[in-house]
């Protein structure tokens, strides 16, 4: 893989993606359909998807790729893939509370090694360098000119004064018992993939995620966590988060700096 070619692809099409996100939230009105998981889909992931998953495979059409709306790809069995969610948060944009994102995640042996996390609504863009860095670009973000990027890189934790993140559509009790076990300066809520990017920052130290998650929702926000020196293991027994497993289904799991001492289930 050409990871600068792919860095490049990567960007534009979220972006170009963003914009028709934005385009259709803006509107009036939008369609909110449900999906045969009672999940919802609007115009909006339809659109992404058509727009990302056409650049993608015209650009690398010997790498598989994974894409939440296309159900047709979600029973291969692959290592090495391309992985799509083209609006991650899709209750967040029904909703206009502006949490949503654009991933797009390239796994390696069942590692995501480069991703990129766009916010279109929050003005946030994350992605992977070709070196692997993960970088916050600020800006306009237009297609044609990249902006100032800064690398980012997680926090030094204090584990008597921890930031914690946590979904804001799925928040349960098992979550809030868990993140008891920790000692909590302050706790926030966000939505989408958005939540790796707040530990890949350092505004927040974890992200505990005791819920169904597909692998399209991870994968990029995994990736641009790891760039920043931060890693995403298994809740039950804090081994890594893999990827290409059955169905693309996830297991329980938690993203956090190193240094946090993590708490058995």
């Amino acid at each position: 893989m050409d990871f600068d070619h792919l860095s490049d692809v990567m960007r534009r099409l979220a972006l170009e993606a963003g914009a028709e996100i934005m385009r259709i939230y803006n509107a009036p009105d939008f369609e909110v359909k449900t999906k045969a998981d009672e999940s919802p889909v609007t115009e909006a992931d339809e659109a992404a998807d058509a727009l990302i998953s056409a650049g993608l495979r015209a650009a690398f059409p010997d790498v598989p790729l994974v894409t939440e709306e296309q159900a047709e790809s979600h029973g291969q069995k692959v290592s090495t893939f391309l992985i799509v969610d083209p609006l991650d948060g899709t209750k967040e944009f029904v909703k206009r509370r502006g949490d949503f994102t654009v991933n797009i995640a390239y796994v390696v042996d069942g590692v995501p090694v480069r991703g990129i996390v766009y916010a279109p609504a929050k003005n946030r863009l994350f992605y992977t360098r070709p070196d692997g860095v993960t970088v916050e670009e600020s800006g306009a973000h237009a297609v044609e000119t990249v902006g100032p990027v800064a690398p980012i890189s997680v926090s030094t934790p204090d584990n008597a004064a921890l930031m914690v993140v946590a979904s804001k559509s799925h928040r349960d009790q098992a979550t809030d018992d868990y993140i008891n076990k920790y000692s909590v300066q302050d706790s926030k809520s966000a939505g989408s993939s958005l939540k790796f990017c707040l530990v890949a920052t350092g505004e927040a130290d974890i992200y505990p995620r005791l819920g169904r998650t597909m692998e399209w929702d991870t994968a990029a926000g995994h990736a641009v966590l790891n760039g920043a020196g931060g890693q995403v293991v298994r809740f039950d027994d804090h081994t890594p988060l893999t990827y290409g497993k059955n169905i693309f289904e996830n297991p329980f799991f938690i993203a956090y700096a190193p240094g946090v001492t993590l708490q058995t289930p």
